[in-house]
């Protein structure tokens, strides 16, 4: 896994020398990937089908599309439109 990762880095970095900054994101996206894994080098060795998740509708890092509340959450209870308002001094 060493040699693969470091085979990429190099590629990357000429890569951007050659100023071909698509394939050297590519490579940098890769390269994070491998770094990530905690699994065995033999399922390391092929990188071509790797992906990263992508965000959701609510951010970054989920792929729900709708807010869920927690369990046991209950909305505050609505105000009271005839009550008297207060000004700030």
């Amino acid at each position: 896994m060493a040699e693969t990762v470091e085979q990429l880095r190099l590629h990357m970095e000429q890569a951007a020398a050659d100023e071909d900054y698509e394939l050297a994101a590519r490579l940098r996206d890769r390269l994070s990937i491998l770094r990530s894994l905690d699994t065995g080098a033999e399922s390391a060795d092929d990188t071509s089908g790797l992906t990263r998740q992508q965000p959701g509708s609510m951010g970054i890092g989920t792929s729900r599309q709708r807010v869920t509340p927690p369990p046991g959450w209950k909305p505050p209870p609505k105000p009271d439109l005839m009550a008297k308002r207060r000004s700030k001094k």
